[in-house]
């Protein structure tokens, strides 16, 4: 039974052979960029889990010294203790190209970091509570730029792994599936052909 849209002639059967070449052409690139975007994922995730092991380390440490500073000072006189000035920090971001995902990229910057106004009841406990908990925000910021870098990338690795699966199990076995019926067609063409041209001889 005919296929609808299927002219069976040599020249459609050509043109069906080149579309075939250049989808397989197409799923070997996304393929191989699949591929990539994993590689990539993987070192850029082993990257985040050392970043976030060492900020989990800090943070315990900021609890740590958080709890001696409160027993010192209590909530209030904690709250009101001059925190470490950030008016000159900056967050710069850099995006890098890669295989058409925009990447982030960027470290935090201090500046000129002034000194934190002397305090009314200084005390080591909460000049350590100060310092463990600024020593948190550029690691923060790098662990926030990393995951987001790594939301891209895992983006583009699903859209990336459907269209080669839309081309390995959709398209091409069409396209084969097209290619047996007009060879089969062509077949048939060339035999009634033959029987033509050896009626006509008799």
């Amino acid at each position: 039974m005919p296929e609808a849209g299927l002219s069976p002639s040599r020249s459609a059967f050509l043109e069906l052979k080149e579309e075939r070449q250049l989808v397989r052409e197409g799923f070997e690139f996304l393929d191989e960029k699949r591929v990539i975007l994993a590689q990539e994922m993987l070192r850029r995730l082993a990257a985040w889990k050392a970043a976030r092991e060492r900020y989990d380390e800090l943070h315990e440490q900021a609890a740590a010294a958080l709890a001696r500073a409160v027993g010192r000072h209590g909530l209030d006189g904690l709250g009101i203790y001059p925190a470490v000035p950030l008016d000159e920090a900056a967050l710069p971001l850099e995006e890098i190209r890669f295989l058409g995902v925009n990447l982030l990229d960027g470290t935090f910057e201090t500046g000129d970091q002034e000194e934190p106004p002397p305090a009314v009841n200084p005390s080591p406990e909460a000049e350590r509570c100060r310092e463990a908990f600024a020593a948190l925000v550029p690691l923060g910021f790098e662990l926030a730029v990393m995951r987001a870098s790594l939301e891209r990338l895992v983006r583009e690795y699903i859209r990336t792994e459907r269209r080669a699966r839309a081309l390995e199990n959709v398209v091409l076995p069409e396209i084969e599936h097209s290619l047996r019926f007009m060879d089969e067609q062509l077949e048939a063409m060339d035999q009634e052909e033959a029987i033509r041209v050896r009626n006509a001889g008799r």
